[in-house]
């Protein structure tokens, strides 16, 4: 049992106590504290907070607040404008002002009231915020991409099972309907043997300059050091910060921006073959005129293919499932496209789009409650991501590589090896 758990379970013994020994007097107990009338007493609410809450952010956090066992309680962000606009919102919805806001999320942390956190800074804070979290003993909910590296991946996941704490992975499309039915007919024989997967991931982009030094702001305005954070010094530009641009640029982004898309997507293949705590064992880049292709090969030879185009305009992140029998595919629109007549009649109408997290977001919520493992758990977060950075390290050789999903280590490639981690920035490290 961690610190962190002991502390909430004494919160709400107190709070069970405390409500005992009311009982003779039940006209001085408010509704709220017993959880009459619909009101959810405070021992089961659970107190959330947020590190780098921006445009993903905000769409994540607008699915959990309004749920009634909820509480957002603190903001930790480097702009001095997201950490008000975060804390207006969590206020309106909390009907105070008691939202606290933080520059450093390290200081956060230190609070003992909080439950879990949601994180959705940029990629290279991921993997830091997430185990940081977990050691100060909360829950966590990261976005995607978890882990900017195949070591801090693995790392990681080995954090969350020593400290026991509740993991849910941002890739939300493996609780939507329409991606649910999907693998399910892949899984159930439904398309006959499976022998083919293929994932759509963005044009690839690994850019190892920076752009054009601007004056750095005040660090009460944004607070540029900690932006960095574990990534390299870099001189400022606003650009990075207010724009998003960071994406595609080799000290901030994951894997060639491969997982931005592919973090989804290969996932979904992942659960579609019945690989999850494994990964393809081959890469190898086949790029094509105007489409970044990569072939990745399972142990038992199945083929996952990574490409951008041809597909069938079912919306963003699809994904499509081979068999010998028959094939299905779809995508963000909710649609699902099937080569064989006997599975039109089953599938599912469109529910909700793939990019919105309400399912996943409930799933993380329930399990905190629970203590029962998440959608997109640690492990499966690992080997998915794995995955994709083996693939992103295979398309910067321009080389096939064969990989160890056992050791998680390419086999006889040292370079490919020295790829696997990233040195980070002191006193930023982990």
């Amino acid at each position: 049992m961690t610190l962190a758990t002991t502390k909430n379970q004494t919160r709400r013994r107190f709070l069970t106590t405390t409500a005992a020994a009311g009982a003779a007097a039940p006209t001085f107990i408010p509704a709220r504290v017993m959880g009459f009338g619909g009101a959810v007493p405070p021992s089961d609410m659970i107190r959330l907070a947020g590190i780098g809450i921006e445009s993903r952010g905000t769409t994540v956090l607008q699915t959990m607040l309004p749920h009634p066992d909820v509480r957002f309680v603190a903001i930790a962000d480097v702009r001095a404008d997201r950490r008000k606009a975060v804390k207006e919102m969590a206020d309106q919805r909390n009907g105070d002002t008691q939202c606290d806001t933080y520059r450093d999320f390290r200081e956060m942390l230190e609070r003992d009231d909080i439950d879990a956190v949601l994180i959705a800074t940029g990629d290279r804070w991921h993997a830091p915020a997430s185990m940081l979290a977990a050691e100060a003993g909360k829950d966590v909910y990261s976005e995607k991409p978890c882990a900017i590296s195949i070591d801090l991946a693995g790392r990681l996941a080995d954090t969350i099972h020593r400290t026991g704490r509740i993991f849910q992975c941002g890739t939300q499309r493996r609780s939507n309907s329409n991606f649910i039915h999907a693998i399910e007919l892949a899984r159930t024989g439904k398309l006959g043997n499976l022998h083919t997967l293929h994932a759509s991931i963005y044009s690839l982009r690994d850019s190892h300059d920076w752009l054009p030094a601007q004056p750095e702001p005040d660090p009460a305005v944004i607070d540029w050091d900690m932006w960095l954070g574990p990534a390299p010094w870099r001189p400022y530009n606003e650009a990075y910060v207010m724009k998003g641009q960071w994406r595609g640029y080799y000290d901030f982004d994951s894997g060639a921006r491969l997982l931005d898309w592919g973090a989804h997507t290969l996932d979904l293949c992942q659960a579609a073959a019945g690989a999850d705590g494994t990964t393809p064992v081959e890469y190898e880049p086949l790029d094509v005129a105007g489409d970044n292709v990569i072939r990745c090969t399972y142990a038992n030879g199945v083929k996952l293919i990574l490409r951008s185009t041809g597909w069938l305009g079912l919306g963003t992140c699809p994904v499509r499932f081979e068999g010998d029998e028959g094939w299905v595919e779809t995508g963000d629109t909710g649609r699902i496209a099937v080569s064989l007549d006997s599975l039109r009649a089953d599938l599912p109408a469109p529910t909700i789009r793939g990019g919105m997290p309400t399912n996943h977001t409930r799933n993380f919520l329930d399990c905190v409650k629970s203590r029962g493992r998440t959608t997109t758990n640690e492990d499966i977060m690992r080997s998915s991501h794995i995955a994709c950075h083996a693939a992103a390290i295979a398309w910067k050789l321009n080389r096939k590589l064969t990989f160890d999903p056992s050791t998680e280590m390419f086999v006889g490639d040292n370079e490919a090896n020295r790829m696997r981690s990233r040195a980070a920035r002191q006193p930023w490290a982990v």
